[in-house]
């Protein structure tokens, strides 16, 4: 199992899964839950090489090398910790 933890609190989730739910429960705003909008942008504070490459939605939003949308990310295992 992975531990996402925004904000100081935390979630497990099945490693080599979307982060997608695990953040909609622990606070992260969502809208089009497709990586178009840019409302679920978290920072990665720790764990990084535990996400899977930057999906193509990321890349083409121009997101500093810290951040992730929450609806795109896939953790492989190990923790992330992130705010929002």
């Amino acid at each position: 199992m992975a531990t996402i933890v925004i904000d100081g609190e935390e979630k497990q989730v099945a490693d080599g899964s979307p982060i997608m739910d695990a953040c909609d429960d622990l606070g992260v705003p969502f809208a089009c839950r497709a990586g178009i909008c840019g409302t679920c942008v978290i920072t990665i504070l720790e764990g990084m090489e535990n996400l899977a490459p930057k999906t193509q939605e990321e890349e083409d939003m121009g997101l500093a090398d810290d951040q992730r949308l929450a609806c795109q990310a896939v953790i492989n295992s190990g923790t992330v910790v992130a705010s929002y």
